[in-house]
C-alpha cells in the first residue's frame, strides 16, 4: 500500500504487499523459501510470507509451502478473512475513509499537490475526481486496486485466498491476528503528510505497478531476503512513520501472539506480508530476540 514496492508504495500494498511464477521453473532442492519455521515443546509453527494478490499465472507456487500447510492443524492470517463480512468491511471503509463537513481530496492535499495529482492520474487514466471525496489513505488504496486490477491481479488469486479456500474444504480451524477495524484504523490514523505521500507515491508508480510485482514474485518465490531487505525494505523504512506504524508496531504484537501459540499441542501456518518477515524487526528476527529458533525453510 505504500512505499515498499520498489521499493514503491505499490510494492508495500500488496502490503499491498511480488517474471511471471508460471513461466519460471520450480525451484531447486534447497532453494529458500519466503517462510520460516520454529517450535514449542509439542508443537511446530510455520510464518509464511504472503503476497495478497496474484494472477492466477503465478501458480504453482513452492511446494514446500503445501507441505507445511499438510502439517498445520490451525491456519492463521493476518484478518480471518474466512468470518469477514463483505457489506460490514465496506461500511467500515465508508465510515473510517469518507470526508465530512465539506472537506475533499483536493483541500487535504492543497492546491500545489491536487493539480499534480491529477496531472499524474491523467498519466495513468484514473479520473481522480471520482475519488474527491475519500480521505488520501482510501484513494490510495482505490488507485492501487483499480491498477492491479487493470494488469490481471487479483485478490481471490492470493496466498491468503488460496490457502483458506483449502482450509475450509480439509475442515482446518482459521483464526486471524487482527480485525478488520484495527487494519482500517490503522491507515486512518496515519498523520495527513503521511497520508498524502502514499497516494502521491502510488500514482506516481501506478505505470510501473506490473514491472514492480515482477521483481517481488521473483524474490518471493525464490527467499531472496538479501532482495527484499536492499529495496523493500530499505525504502520503506525512510518514511519512519508508515514503518513503525505498518511494520514494527504491528510485528511486535504478532510475535506476542505467535509467542502465546508455543504453549500449545497444535501445529500452526500463519501467513502475513512478507515485508514483516524481513530486516531486524520483522517477525523471524523478534522471535530469536526471545530466545528462540527461528530458521527459513528450503525447498
Amino acid at each position: 500500500m505504500f512505499r515498499s514496492a520498489g521499493q514503491s508504495l505499490s510494492r508495500l500494498l500488496i502490503v499491498t504487499i511480488v517474471f511471471s511464477l508460471s513461466i519460471a521453473s520450480a525451484p531447486a532442492a534447497g532453494q529458500p523459501v519466503t517462510m520460516w519455521q520454529t517450535h514449542g515443546d509439542h508443537n511446530q509453527i510455520y510464518i509464511l510470507g504472503s503476497i495478497h494478490l496474484l494472477r492466477s499465472s503465478d501458480y504453482p507456487i513452492p511446494s514446500a509451502i503445501y507441505d507445511a500447510y499438510d502439517e498445520a492443524e490451525v491456519l492463521i492470517m493476518e484478518l480471518d478473512m474466512d468470518d469477514m463480512d463483505p457489506m460490514q468491511t465496506q461500511a467500515l471503509v465508508m465510515e473510517l475513509g469518507m470526508l465530512r463537513n465539506g472537506e475533499t481530496l483536493e483541500s487535504k492535499l492543497g492546491q500545489r499537490d491536487y493539480a499534480k495529482a491529477v496531472t499524474l492520474a491523467d498519466e495513468i487514466g484514473i479520473p481522480l475526481s471520482m475519488l474527491a471525496g475519500t480521505k488520501p489513505w482510501l484513494a490510495a488504496v482505490t488507485v492501487e486496486t483499480m491498477m492491479l486490477t487493470r494488469v490481471g491481479f487479483d485478490p481471490s488469486n492470493g496466498i491468503e485466498m488460496h490457502l483458506m479456500r483449502r482450509a475450509k474444504s480439509d475442515n482446518k480451524d482459521i483464526s486471524g491476528l487482527e480485525t478488520a477495524r484495527q487494519q482500517i484504523e490503522m491507515l486512518d490514523n496515519l498523520s495527513a503528510k503521511a497520508q498524502n505521500e502514499m497516494l502521491m507515491q502510488t500514482l506516481a508508480e501506478g505505470g510501473q505497478i506490473e514491472e514492480l510485482l515482477d521483481e517481488i514474485i521473483d524474490a518471493w518465490r525464490n527467499g531472496d531476503i538479501a532482495y527484499m531487505e536492499e529495496t523493500l525494505l530499505a525504502d520503506m523504512a525512510e518514511s519512519r512513520e508508515l514503518y513503525r506504524k505498518i511494520v514494527v508496531d504491528r510485528n511486535k504484537d504478532w510475535v506476542r501472539q505467535i509467542g502465546a501459540l508455543l504453549d500449545d499441542d497444535d501445529d500452526y501456518l500463519i501467513i502475513v506480508g512478507m515485508m514483516h518477515l524481513i530486516g531486524k524487526d520483522g517477525v523471524p528476527q523478534l522471535l530469536r530476540n526471545r530466545g528462540l529458533q527461528v530458521e527459513q525453510v528450503t525447498q
